[in-house]
C-alpha cells in the first residue's frame, strides 16, 4: 500500500485530518523516560489521527540512544498508520540519495519532509520512492519563512508560489506533497488553488497561533480530504503530570473534533 491509499484509509476509519507530530522535549516533559512518553502517546490517540510525525531532530539530540527511541517508537505505531518522518533533508544528488535511503529504508518511514533550496536533483532521490510520500517545504509556519519564501522572482511570482509550480511540475508520480503553514491563511489558500489535488502538510496550529478554521477551510481540497493538520506541543504536553496521556488524548480529541467541524460548516 502507498502513502497516498494508507493516509486515506486511516483518515477515513478514524475520521480524522489530526497528525501529531512526536517531538519529545524533556523541558516539557513529565518525568518519564522518553520512550515510554511516546508509547503512552500513541496508546491514548492512536484512534484519533490520520499520522504521526516525528521530527528526527528530538531524537538526534539524544545521540545513539535516541535514534534507538526513534526506532522503537516507529514499530510501536499501528502498521495501519502512515509515519511522517520530519527530518526535511536536502542535498546534492548522491548525498540525497543515502537520506532517502536512511529515511525509506532503514526507519521505514512512510512520508518524508524535504527542503528544495537546492533543485530537483536533491528531491529526485526522495521522489523514486513511488510508494512513498515526500512533502517539499513551500510556504513554512515560522515568522522568518518571509526573509526569503517571499522574495520576488524574475518571474514576478513570489519563491513560495515557484516551490509550488515545481512540486507540481516534478509530481509525475502523484507521491509529491507540500508542507504549508497555517500560520499564512492566504498564502495557503493560493497554494491550494495551484495544487488542488496535491496532499498538504499543514503545521503551526496550537502553539504558533494558526487558524484551525482558516487551516481547514483554505487547506483541503474539493472533497474535504489531503490535507494533514499537524498538532504537537499542544497535545504533547496538555499535562506535565502522569495523567499526561489522557489530557494528550483528550485535546487530540477535542481538535480533531473541531477538524470535523470545519468541515461541515464547509
Amino acid at each position: 500500500m502507498n502513502f497516498t491509499d494508507k493516509l486515506l484509509n486511516t483518515s477515513r476509519k478514524n475520521k480524522s485530518l489530526l497528525c501529531i507530530g512526536l517531538d519529545p522535549n524533556p523541558d516539557f516533559m513529565p518525568k518519564v523516560d522518553i520512550l515510554e512518553f511516546n508509547t503512552a502517546i500513541i496508546d491514548a490517540t492512536s484512534d484519533l489521527v490520520c499520522a504521526y510525525k516525528p521530527n528526527l531532530a528530538f531524537y538526534e539530540a539524544l545521540g545513539i540512544e535516541g535514534l534507538t527511541i526513534l526506532q522503537k517508537t516507529i514499530k510501536h505505531i499501528p502498521a495501519r498508520i502512515p509515519i511522517i518522518g520530519d527530518a526535511k533533508r536536502g542535498d546534492i544528488g548522491n548525498t540525497a540519495k543515502a537520506y532517502a535511503r536512511a529515511l525509506f529504508s532503514t526507519f521505514a518511514f512512510d512520508a518524508a519532509t524535504v527542503n528544495p533550496y537546492l533543485g530537483f536533483d536533491s528531491i529526485e532521490p526522495f521522489i523514486s520512492y513511488q510508494d512513498k510520500g515526500i512533502f517539499v517545504l513551500c510556504r513554512t509556519s515560522n515568522p522568518s519563512a518571509i526573509d526569503f519564501q517571499n522574495l520576488r522572482c524574475p518571474t514576478g511570482l513570489p519563491l513560495y508560489e515557484m516551490v509550488a509550480n515545481k512540486a507540481k511540475e516534478w509530481n509525475v508520480y502523484g507521491n509529491i506533497g507540500l508542507v504549508v503553514g497555517s500560520t499564512y491563511p492566504e498564502e495557503l489558500k493560493k497554494i491550494r488553488s495551484i495544487c488542488p489535488e496535491m496532499c498538504l502538510l499543514i503545521p503551526g496550529i496550537g502553539i504558533q497561533g494558526g487558524d484551525l478554521t482558516l487551516a481547514v477551510g483554505y487547506g483541503v481540497d474539493a472533497q474535504g480530504k489531503n490535507a494533514i493538520i499537524n498538532v504537537s506541543r499542544r497535545i504533547l504536553y496538555a499535562s506535565r503530570e502522569r495523567d499526561f496521556a489522557q489530557a494528550a488524548r483528550n485535546t487530540a480529541e477535542s481538535i480533531r473534533n473541531q477538524i470535523n467541524s470545519c468541515l461541515k460548516a464547509k
